[in-house]
């Protein structure tokens, strides 16, 4: 049952080890040190160090903690930690509780384990992790987590947090360089503002711990569809069912204790789809809560009797799950550069920025798209349910006559907000937006944002802000090198030709229109916007040199850093394929061919009998199905030997992209056909016959 009258700023981050909590448990001295290596990343000494990891051991103690661990994000896209205990024996054969500013600082993780993609051989096994002070420990299950960043023996990248960082660093540096120039002086820092909208399925625990498919590799490998899917439009948004609103209660609660400002829940569109929001947070704390997010949503679901289900297409024929990614830019002084204000035209600041951004996803689209690619996700983007795979920008009407202005030297008019009647007295008058909202722009302006609706349901956010945060950066360190030694008498006419260059350079991204029609990739194509379909088709533009000068000019990768990501992400793709074809190999093999038989034998069986009780009866019915049930098991056979054999030659591939090309265009579509063939069968045989759920029993059970 829901608990009642829960006082939420009471237990608001109350298993974190916050700012709130540094104040009230540090030293004056030692509290200003650690704020000042957060925000400056300034090198913290060892006995400030001894004081902070004294402190948050006593703290985590009495949270119930009896082990830390240094919390990190290897290129798995999961997090990965090792529990260590505060036990220290005695002389006397007792225990102390020992932590050291050494333990907090640094750890030695095996990283010979990790995806490293070349960078380390398996004999080279030390790693390092480096506590990261701008994100706050917590205390989880008997634990105290440490978040941490993580490399190898000679300092090369191995995780996620560490780029991000990098690229934080690099467009806080450039934006404030332009601040400055604009006049803005009391900017030290800036700050990217993410808040990552969520979307999962919840499925009966029981049911999914029977379905090989989804407790293997996430998705779905075969199941005809249910009589209905979504086509009645009456999930998005409905009325919570009570125990799933008890289990996002409870995992509300759960996730406000651990300091993550959940807001939103509602159903989405798919049946047994859902959606969790929070409130935007910087960056890197974002991606570490987003990662938090989902391991607590899997833990919660467990305790309800569920299966929290985060790949992105784990059900054919009903949308699948995005996680779309709100990107902000604020300064230390408080104010939102994205935020237009009420005269657009007029605010120039906002007006660079506009323009910084959009010239950065036109500039690197492409590595933009990679950032979001996935084998998972490549079955989710260009469907009428998730935003097309080429990439274009939505900046809504008001922007776009804004810009127009700009190209055409003419001067902006506003139409300003307008009143709406809502055609009842009883109901208020509403102010009008001065834009509409596009749901198939891949990346759209909403207001004071951008929200990129690419990312898939499983990805961790650290990569499509990594790529966002670095080419703005970019960008803006352009525009500072054009401006800066313009006399400031003449800066507001550099500056508009400056945005108008932008504009005329970069304006074939704009696109306020429908993204799913075929008029649109027609005419993406005329503009010259990248289509990459498939992972395999975007990551040759990873290791171009234009994407390598990116990267190591702001010191984000090592050219062997991307190399060896480049590596990583083809390994991962076809690995990921690889395990989908043999575990359809041997559902369909071992599980789906005996039920068919079962059922062809009693259909045969039940047909002899009613042939001897009514020798003149032609069966009809009993020899349609048998001829159905055979033709159709012949062509299961048939693609099932097929794709077997393509698999093995697949494996033995030597090159890495040839390889996952291979099993994208040809393990995909051969399992494709396969499953065509297993569900056209699916869909008569009765369901005692299968071997594992329907899709209408996993979709429609919860309550």
């Amino acid at each position: 049952m829901m608990e009642s009258n829960v006082k939420i700023p009471e237990i608001f981050g109350e298993m974190v080890f916050n700012d709130k909590v540094m104040r009230e448990r540090l030293p004056k001295d030692v509290y200003k040190a650690v704020r000042k290596t957060s925000r400056n990343g300034t090198h913290l000494e060892l006995d400030v160090a001894n004081t902070v990891a004294a402190a948050m051991k006593e703290w985590a103690l009495e949270k119930g903690a009896t082990h830390f661990t240094h919390w990190f994000q290897p290129m798995t896209g999961l997090t990965a930690e090792k529990h260590d205990g505060f036990i220290s024996p005695t002389s006397d054969g007792g225990v102390i509780m020992e932590f050291s500013g050494k333990e907090l600082v640094k750890g030695e993780p095996d990283a010979s384990s990790f995806p490293s993609g070349g960078l380390r051989a398996t004999f080279e096994a030390r790693g390092y992790t480096a506590w990261d002070p701008s994100s706050p420990a917590f205390v989880k299950d008997g634990s105290l987590y440490i978040p941490t960043a993580f490399c190898s023996y000679g300092g090369e990248a191995l995780d996620k947090k560490t780029p991000l960082l990098r690229s934080m660093e690099a467009l806080s540096d450039a934006a404030v360089k332009v601040l400055h120039l604009l006049g803005d002086t009391d900017v030290n820092h800036v700050d990217t503002t993410v808040g990552s909208e969520q979307e999962y399925f919840l499925i009966d625990k029981e049911l999914y711990k029977k379905r090989k498919d989804l407790l293997l590799t996430g998705r779905t490998l075969m199941g005809a569809s249910a009589p209905k899917g979504q086509e009645m439009e009456d999930h998005y948004f409905g009325v919570l069912k009570p125990k799933v609103s008890e289990y996002m209660h409870a995992l509300d609660r759960e996730l406000w204790e651990l300091g993550v400002p959940t807001k939103t829940k509602h159903n989405e569109v798919a049946p047994s789809q859902h959606e969790l929001a929070p409130v935007f947070e910087t960056a890197n704390i974002a991606v570490d809560h987003n990662q938090l997010t989902m391991e607590v949503m899997k833990k919660v679901a467990d305790r309800f009797g569920y299966a929290c289900l985060l790949h992105e297409k784990p059900f054919e024929g009903i949308n699948g799950s995005g996680k779309h990614n709100n990107w902000s830019i604020s300064t230390d002084t408080g104010e939102n550069l994205l935020d237009p204000g009420k005269t657009p035209a007029e605010n120039q600041q906002f007006l660079i920025f506009l323009l910084a951004v959009i010239a950065a996803v036109d500039e690197y689209q492409e590595i933009l798209r990679i950032s979001v690619a996935t084998a998972g996700n490549d079955h989710r983007l260009g469907g009428n349910e998730a935003p097309p795979a080429i990439i274009s920008i939505f900046v809504g009407d008001e922007l776009d006559k804004v810009l127009q202005s700009i190209e055409d030297d003419s001067v902006f008019s506003g139409a300003g907000r307008q009143q709406m009647g809502m055609g009842a007295h009883v109901l208020p008058h509403i102010i009008r937006d001065t834009t509409d909202r596009n749901r198939t722009s891949p990346f759209a302006f909403t207001g004071n944002k951008f929200e990129f609706r690419m990312p898939g349901s499983a990805l961790s956010v650290a990569n499509p802000n990594i790529v966002l945060n670095t080419a703005v950066a970019e960008v803006l360190t352009q525009i500072y090198d054009r401006l800066k030694d313009v006399p400031a008498a003449d800066l507001d006419t550099a500056i508009h030709a400056l945005l108008k260059d932008l504009l005329a350079q970069h304006k074939r991204v704009l696109f306020n229109g429908n993204g799913y029609t075929d008029e649109w990739v027609e005419e993406a194509h005329r503009r010259g916007l990248a289509d990459l379909k498939s992972l395999p088709d975007a990551m040759p533009h990873f290791i171009t040199d234009k994407s390598i000068e990116l990267f190591t000019k702001h010191s984000i990768f090592t050219k062997e850093e991307i190399l060896s990501r480049y590596e990583i992400l083809l390994e991962n793709y076809a690995k990921t394929i690889h395990i989908e074809s043999l575990t359809l190999q041997e559902m369909v093999r071992k599980d789906f061919t005996a039920g068919l038989v079962r059922y062809m034998k009693d259909i045969t069986n039940e047909a002899l009998k009613k042939k001897e009780l009514l020798p003149d009866s032609l069966c009809s019915y009993e020899n349609r199905i048998l001829q159905k049930l055979d033709e159709t098991s012949e062509q299961i056979i048939t693609a099932l030997d097929i794709l077997e054999a393509d698999t093995l030659k697949a494996e033995k591939i030597g090159d890495i992209l040839e390889q996952a090309a291979y099993y994208q265009e040809t393990i995909l579509s051969e399992m494709e056909t396969l499953r065509s063939w297993t569900d056209q069968a699916e869909a008569i045989i009765p369901d005692e016959y299968l071997p594992y759920p329907t899709y209408e029993q996993m979709l429609f059970s919860l309550r």
